[in-house]
């Protein structure tokens, strides 16, 4: 009885985290060398970094550059060069090793918000046991991919993003240790604030203190990262060429659920389906109530969309019986749209393999959407209402998927700022 409290006691503490010892870029080149995840650039753009900033992480991620024979893409060959270029930047003093385990503060400021958050590593076995709750399925492909290339590289440098339920106790550390000066801050070209702040032991074991009343740590961005980490420890196991301390986490930053942004991804639409646009509205109209708007407009509240079409503006307003609120997936904007738009008038049934849909994030202007119709890019414009922390948690808590494309998370984190070293 006594082992089975004991037990029990010890499977209620949660949300386990780690210091660790963070590879990093020295001061004076921090500016220099973190970066924005090289697919989130244009290529143009990622040309001229590479050939500008020989500092840059992106060199890392991409190290045949230049080169008039390169690997093949996402293949082993590739991923040793990238470890070979990770050991050159070492060598080279732009990035240096901590010589203690430490937990970091990031705060990312854009436009006046501040995001403030932990870098740490998550444990794996939480993950598995679904303390770390997830809410997007993984392709296994994409996985196993992932985990060849963390196994061959033998480091992380872009975090999960989890969030956790507000505390006070929490929110009371990082003001405290906030106040002092950072020992990075700096600010890049898309005009966001970056500052980090190093903890020392008797911070890093409060923080790690109050993180042990936190009952589950929610997945916000990163389910493939976090999943090829699991998946790199199960295939080490397997193969019986593990036991590095840190197979056991992975590279995560936790942030308060109310200080995250989750902005809409909306829908842009090639085609009418063979129908004409009055076949179409009239179609709509069996499932809502359509009416013309002025000009622009986002929707104001949950279950209701605007529709730019031809440059014309709509509101639609979903009908109670289309609205599922007793299921976690079926009440959802995006799915709502799926089931009674986009699926059965557009005939898009896989929104992740149909060419004739484009998804935009709530951070493009209506201004971007509706030139790209007039442009006729696209024919038809969905603009959706953000969906909750609320219902994204639960979802996940009744471990169902959300509908792809479903949220646009914010901060979007740099690579290369704090790397973990998978083999330390």
């Amino acid at each position: 009885v006594i082992g089975m409290i004991s037990s029990l006691f010890l499977y209620s503490i949660m949300s386990k985290i780690i210091p660790f010892k963070a590879v990093r870029p020295v001061r004076d080149k921090v500016h220099l060398v973190a970066t924005r995840p090289y697919y989130s650039y244009k290529k143009n753009v990622l040309k001229a970094k590479l050939e500008d900033n020989p500092f840059t992480f992106l060199h890392i991620i991409n190290p045949e550059f230049g080169a008039a024979k390169k690997t093949k893409p996402n293949s082993p060959e590739r991923f040793k060069h990238v470890k070979d270029r990770y050991q050159e930047f070492l060598k080279e003093g732009i990035l240096k090793q901590d010589d203690h385990n430490h937990l970091y503060i990031y705060k990312q400021t854009k436009e006046g918000h501040e995001f403030t958050g932990i870098v740490c590593g998550a444990s794996i076995d939480e993950y598995n046991k679904d303390l770390i709750k997830k809410h997007e399925a993984t392709l296994t492909s994409r996985e196993q991919m992932f985990t060849t290339y963390l196994d061959i590289v033998g480091f992380n440098a872009e975090p999960v993003l989890l969030s956790y339920p507000h505390n006070n106790e929490i929110d009371s550390l990082l003001s405290e240790y906030t106040s002092s000066r950072p020992e990075y801050e700096f600010t890049t070209t898309d005009r966001i604030k970056h500052e980090l702040w190093v903890l020392s032991e008797e911070q890093t074991k409060k923080i790690q203190g109050s993180f042990e009343k936190i009952e589950a740590l929610y997945i916000a961005d990163g389910h493939h990262r976090s999943a090829s980490s699991a998946g790199l420890k199960k295939m080490r196991e397997t193969n019986n060429n593990g036991g590095f301390p840190n197979e056991d986490y992975f590279l995560a930053y936790l942030i308060d659920e109310e200080k995250m942004k989750i902005l809409e991804f909306n829908r842009l639409i090639k085609g009418l389906n063979g129908l004409s646009e009055n076949e179409f509205l009239n179609r709509l109209e069996e499932s809502f109530t359509v009416h013309s708007l002025d000009g622009q407009s986002k929707p104001k509240h949950q279950h209701q969309f605007t529709m730019c079409l031809s440059g014309k503006w709509y509101s639609l307003d979903c009908k109670n019986s289309i609205i599922d609120q007793d299921h976690a997936v079926r009440s959802l904007d995006p799915e709502i749209l799926t089931q009674y738009v986009l699926s059965p008038i557009l005939s898009i049934h896989d929104l992740k393999t149909d060419e004739r849909i484009e998804f935009s994030s709530g951070v493009e202007s209506l201004e971007s959407i509706e030139e790209k119709i007039s442009k006729n890019k696209f024919d038809i414009a969905f603009v959706l209402y953000p969906v909750t922390m609320d219902q994204v948690k639960k979802v996940a808590d009744q471990n169902l998927i959300m509908p792809p494309k479903s949220t646009w998370v914010e901060p979007k984190l740099r690579s290369g700022l704090t790397i973990y070293n998978i083999n330390e």
